[in-house]
């Protein structure tokens, strides 16, 4: 069974600490599966150029639903290959990087991510974690230069994986993330010869961590996690002692070597958050076709108060998609390169602004609307058996897992204030070309040119857009004077995003007459508009932002915290924790 949760066996009967990790034949075939669908390989075969991230990204969607959360170390597989592409040693990417990327799932590693400990959580720069360089050892086959690593990981998912990703101190400690580095941890010694033939009759599972064999190189699994959700996932607390590992990037610059595996996980984390709401979405439509009411004289979809909830789930869902696929082409094309470096700039900056962006909107948005569909089917939406419950549970790690939304609002932060003007510029003019494109195509409608004639509710969303698109840089500045602003801003923007995406796609069907065009202008209309299962429009949102902005400041700090905490509370008082 898939939902068996991993076991972890510490001591062997004569009391030696052994530490097997167990998982189920279940999450194992689930894993096989993914390598073998190509979810990492894909994306690294390019056969599709920049479609390629589409394409994998599309499988994952459809693979997320009943995945188990095999998305989790897939998602790590994908950013460890990335690192090693961009970074690795020619030895770590003709070895370990071919093994990561590849569809065989006998010869397939996957990768773990031990970044989280204890004093810090998300904020790698207090990591105790230490490496310090080792000379004269014997070689394993992967040269580089080696480390021994010491310190405690206080979460690590993907823990049945072969290799991790760490990051470790190598200068002084009051420096905080300026002297981490990033390294390459293989969680069993020796790893099997690069050099055996690969052909999948001929190689064992040498080196498949759940097969009984015990983790070794140093590592120490204290006890697995005890979660909410993701309980076929084996998430552990473990200590390195001494544990060989190899420097990936320059020395002291793992913070930025560490990035292109935070992009990629970031949006593997959006399209499992959009996922499982497909999942939900898609039991609770099959419900209403079938169940009877009315003593067999209606089916729910006849009810329209019941179609009305179902369709605001249906167009937060559209939107989520359209902005997570779009996001996926935005990675596709950067790595695919193929355009001007004019172009190439455009992409890479609106990447960067929508990468965090996707992920904490994608997450804000999905566990609500899957509770939506959860009450579509009354008392039996509650059941087990329906599923919607664990892929609540599941999704729920999204706003927590790769940044809080919090996190990710400071870091949109971050990358405005760096990118300054010019990447803010980038993303206005491709926002206002799409806008003008929707002009356009609404002109020559009017003008009995061919293509949809909008109404009042199209024309009000496009002009609702029209002015969220021209506020959002004075909504950047905004947010870089005062961080109480900063997660609205980012929900604002996330929800242009999605709109500015999903009229796009239907200025396009209706361009080219697709027979469907009227459904994608009303859930564009009625996302821009109402605001899909949250009924927050762009106005509204827009109107809230420009409220709390005049709220802003040092006094409304105070009076949140003298509301969330007391009047007398001391900010630096001593933690009792």
């Amino acid at each position: 069974m898939a939902d068996s949760p991993p076991t972890l066996i510490q001591y062997s009967h004569w009391g030696r600490r052994i530490d097997q990790l167990q998982t189920s034949e279940g999450w194992r075939r689930l894993k096989e599966i993914a390598i073998e669908e190509g979810l990492v390989s894909i994306s690294y075969e390019r056969r599709y150029g920049e479609w390629s991230r589409v394409y994998a990204f599309a499988k994952a969607l459809l693979f997320t639903g009943e995945g188990r959360v095999v998305g989790c170390p897939i998602s790590m597989t994908d950013g460890c290959a990335r690192v090693l592409e961009l970074l690795g040693t020619p030895e770590m990417q003709r070895t370990v990087m071919e093994r990561l990327i590849t569809s065989d799932s006998v010869y397939a590693f996957t990768s773990g991510q031990f970044m989280t400990e204890r004093p810090g959580g998300s904020d790698v720069s207090l990591t105790e974690t230490v490496a310090r360089p080792v000379e004269g050892e014997p070689d394993c086959w992967l040269p580089g230069a080696k480390y021994r690593l010491t310190g405690f990981k206080w979460f690590s998912s993907a823990t049945d994986s072969q290799v991790a990703l760490a990051l470790a101190r190598t200068g002084d400690p009051s420096q905080g993330s300026r002297t981490l580095s990033l390294f390459l941890l293989p969680l069993r010694l020796p790893l099997p010869d690069p050099e055996m033939p690969t052909p999948s009759d001929l190689l064992p599972r040498t080196n498949d961590l759940a097969d009984g064999e015990p983790i070794n190189n140093g590592i120490e699994i204290h006890r697995l996690k005890s979660k909410i959700g993701t309980h076929a996932l084996p998430t552990a607390e473990l200590s390195l002692n001494n544990s060989l590992a190899y420097l990936v990037g320059p020395l002291n610059g793992g913070v930025k070597a560490i990035s292109p595996v935070l992009q990629i996980t970031r949006l593997h984390s959006a399209f499992h958050s959009v996922g499982n709401l497909a999942r939900a979405l898609g039991i609770a439509t099959s419900f209403a076709k079938v169940r009877q009411i009315d003593g067999g004289r209606r089916v729910l979809v006849d009810v329209p108060l019941h179609m009305s909830t179902l369709a605001s789930v249906a167009v937060t869902y559209r939107a989520l998609l359209s902005f997570a696929l779009s996001t996926a082409h935005l990675l596709g094309q950067v790595e695919d390169g193929g355009m001007s470096e004019e172009s190439f700039a455009s992409v890479q900056a609106r990447f960067r602004l929508l990468n965090p962006t996707l992920k904490a909107f994608a997450a804000h948005h999905a566990v609500p609307a899957m509770e939506e569909c959860m009450a579509a089917l009354g008392g039996q939406g509650y059941m087990e058996e329906t599923g919607i419950g664990r892929l609540i549970r599941d999704a729920l790690v999204e706003r927590i897992w790769e940044g809080t939304e919090n996190v990710l609002a400071l870091d949109l932060v971050r990358a405005t204030v760096k990118g300054g003007s010019a990447m803010v510029g980038h993303w206005t003019r491709w926002a206002t070309a799409i806008l003008r494109s929707a002009e356009q195509q609404k002109g020559a409608a009017d003008d009995g040119g061919g293509g949809l004639r909008t109404d009042g509710d199209h024309q009000e969303g496009i002009r609702s857009l029209k002015e969220v698109v021209l506020a959002i840089p004075a909504v950047f500045e905004e947010m870089a004077r005062h961080e109480g602003m900063a997660h609205l801003s980012l929900l604002l923007f996330g929800h242009s995003n999605a709109a500015l995406y999903l009229l796009e796609h239907a200025v396009w069907a209706d361009r080219v007459g697709e027979a469907e065009a009227p459904v994608h202008w009303d859930a564009f209309a009625r996302w821009t508009v109402d605001g899909g299962v949250r009924g927050v429009g762009l106005p509204g949102l827009l109107a809230r932002f420009d409220r709390s902005r005049g709220k802003a400041g040092p006094g409304r700090a105070r009076e949140d915290r003298a509301i969330v905490c007391g009047g007398q509370f001391q900010p630096n008082e001593k933690s009792k924790l």
